[in-house]
């Protein structure tokens, strides 16, 4: 029996770890990030915005169904899709569907703002007046937490 038990922890530990592709179909993922996976365009399932929110990091993902602010999406980076970006295999990143969203609020806000010519202190100012969500691990909107929202 111990022997048994050896074999078959030895058979786990050797086991190769899925792939991006398989990974994404056991989360339900189609579309574009399904067809990067499987051009071997993804090579690591993560959130890849810049700020990542969740508390159980950025490997993990609800399934796609669940639609939870930890459910994956495609997100239209760099170009954004109010600017006509598409999503693309060279414009689009994985994100949390609450990264993603946050990161949107965020670059509409201040692309606004900056379309009006303010300052990047008049922009905190304003984001703090409006309570807007920070980036992650500050607790206030400063001139170098609005350029690197804007900017990541």
């Amino acid at each position: 029996m111990h022997h048994e038990a050896s074999q078959a922890s030895q058979i786990r530990a050797s086991a190769k770890p899925a792939s991006a592709l398989e990974q994404l179909g056991a989360l339900g993922v189609g579309g574009i990030l399904w067809q990067l996976a499987n051009d071997g365009q993804i090579v690591d399932v993560r959130c890849e915005m810049p700020q990542c929110y969740c508390f159980r990091g950025r490997r993990y993902f609800d399934p796609a169904p669940a639609w939870s602010d930890w459910s994956p999406t495609a997100d239209h980076h760099p170009r954004l899709k109010m600017h006509g970006g598409q999503l693309t295999p060279d414009n689009v990143r994985l994100g949390h569907k609450l990264c993603n969203n946050r990161d949107f609020i965020w670059r509409q806000k201040i692309n606004s703002m900056l379309a009006k010519r303010m300052s990047l202190d008049e922009i905190a100012a304003r984001l703090n007046e409006q309570q807007v969500p920070t980036i992650h691990g500050t607790n206030r909107w400063t001139p170098a937490a609005v350029r690197k929202a804007f900017v990541s």
